[in-house]
């Protein structure tokens, strides 16, 4: 029983500890889990993997780490954020704001840390990794469908679907592929997690 207990106190605190800080972004559109927001410019670090979409994201995840606990020029450890975005890497590549990011097709995908609120290309120190690249990532809107457990590509199918459903019926045009983010660290309790999927769409007409 203290061993359940330990284990579930961790999972309750990890999150807290390993990753404070979200992006900001105001919500334009909300329906039941599915909302439209809106996120401001970041600036993130990205790395290209490739294998399935697990071992991709926990490959990137290494990578990403090794550069923010001090794999970079000035040996500084910079704040860890959520989420982690993973998304495909086909074509052009999409700008994917909020958390670490994970998208791919045919193998090939993009893990994304956001990095913390205030962060520039010149105030970043540069990875030591050559894999590791710093970018700015432009203003966007993302349709966004919020989902709790585990991330298996049955449930990311269903979600994808089911965003890109709400987009249809909001008369929304999506403008890039779907991304995944995660915002718990691995030993989270399955029923604790927090996950999204994210669909970058055209900006609001104006009037």
């Amino acid at each position: 029983m203290l061993r359940i207990a330990l284990i579930l106190g961790l999972s309750l605190t990890g999150a807290c500890a390993i990753a404070t800080e979200e992006p900001a972004f105001t919500v334009s559109l909300a329906q039941g889990d599915c909302e439209v927001r809106e996120y401001p410019a970041l600036v993130v670090a990205e790395v290209s993997v490739t294998g399935d979409r697990k071992a991709a994201a926990s490959a990137g995840f290494r990578l990403l780490a090794g550069y923010i606990f001090g794999g970079n020029t000035a040996r500084q450890k910079i704040a860890m954020t959520a989420p982690v975005v993973q998304a495909p890497a086909v074509g052009q590549k999409i700008a994917m704001t909020a958390p670490v990011l994970q998208s791919g097709g045919n193998g090939q995908w993009l893990i994304r840390f956001i990095m913390p609120r205030g962060s520039t290309l010149e105030s970043l120190p540069r990875p030591n990794n050559p894999r590791v690249q710093l970018h700015n990532i432009a203003p966007a809107r993302m349709a966004v469908a919020r989902f709790s457990g585990l991330a298996r590509q049955d449930k990311i199918a269903a979600e994808t679907a089911a965003l890109a459903g709400f987009v249809n019926a909001q008369h929304l045009q999506a403008i890039g592929s779907p991304s995944l983010a995660q915002y718990d660290p691995p030993w989270t309790l399955w029923f604790l997690r927090r996950n999204e999927v994210m669909i970058p769409i055209a900006p609001a007409a104006s009037n």
